[in-house]
């Protein structure tokens, strides 16, 4: 197949880049703004066509979830009406569409793991636009998977994982919010079940996927700094209204994960096991 992934310079993009190496029957397309800018409805159509694309997995987004909330244009471009595009551009052609979405699509007010059969109900920016572009993908395009992830770490770009290595190896103390509630997601997992599915076939539908078990911001800290023998930083836990934001976070924003795990017949690891497999120092 010939295979289009967007946001090829984001964190799930470039793991996707890495481990392509591992599935040389396909011909990929990695594409940033530079190579397509995905905002462009009429360069979509085009490359789509031009490159006979069978499949395209949209990686690209709005991600930053404070600055979404005094950016709402920008983030509409790029979370609603961009997946739109590429939708179609799929549809026109054949192709079968991998649409990448957020927990953030809840409000996070559940006590038990969201299905993919539960209401969505955003309360921000990042969080309404990022579902407005999944419903246009499900309109649109009738060969769509959407897959919801949620707090994912890679070695590639900013995440937490980094910025908690950083301000452990810097300061003596730090104060990490322990009364929010959801799974990491290590990208590699999160590719390795993308590739899954391409070499099953898509089953169109909304799907979840993130690591196994969990954990708060806090309990995730702690895990980052035992790995990676940081001694010196005292961490403490904090109340979601001691670290005030622009966005509301969820509180509660675990997966259940059954729906993809029965379809692809993927396992999943714990977030720990995940952990482990970074490439810790960097």
């Amino acid at each position: 197949m010939n295979i289009l992934i967007t946001g090829a310079n984001g964190q799930l993009g470039n793991t996707m880049r890495d481990l392509s190496a591992g599935h040389p029957q396909h011909t990929y397309f990695f594409t940033d703004v530079q190579e397509l800018d995905i905002c462009n409805e009429q360069g979509v159509r085009d490359f789509v066509r031009g490159h006979a694309i069978d499949l395209i997995v949209n990686c690209a987004a709005y991600t930053a979830v404070d600055k979404a909330e005094d950016n709402p244009d920008l983030c509409e471009q790029l979370n609603h009406l961009a997946p739109a595009y590429l939708a179609d551009a799929a549809e026109a052609c054949g192709a079968a569409l991998i649409h990448i979405s957020t927990d953030y699509v809840f409000d996070g007010t559940a006590h038990v793991p969201y299905t993919e059969d539960d209401q969505p109900c955003p309360n921000s920016v990042y969080g309404r636009t990022k579902l407005a572009g999944e419903q246009e993908v499900m309109r649109r395009c009738t060969r769509a998977m959407i897959i919801r992830t949620a707090w994912l770490y890679s070695e590639y770009g900013n995440n937490f994982v980094k910025t908690m290595l950083r301000l452990g190896r810097e300061r003596e103390a730090l104060g990490v919010v322990f009364d929010q509630i959801g799974t990491p997601t290590y990208a590699g997992d999160l590719a390795r079940a993308i590739y899954a599915a391409i070499g099953h076939g898509i089953v169109p539908g909304i799907y979840h996927f993130s690591n196994e078990g969990v954990c708060s911001w806090y309990d995730f800290t702690l895990a980052i700094h035992r790995l990676a023998g940081i001694t010196t930083c005292k961490v403490s836990p904090l109340h979601t209204d001691e670290y005030p934001a622009k966005a509301p976070r969820p509180h509660y924003s675990v997966l259940d994960k059954t729906k993809i795990k029965r379809t692809y017949g993927i396992e999943i690891p714990h977030w720990e096991e995940s952990l482990r497999k970074l490439r810790i120092e960097n």
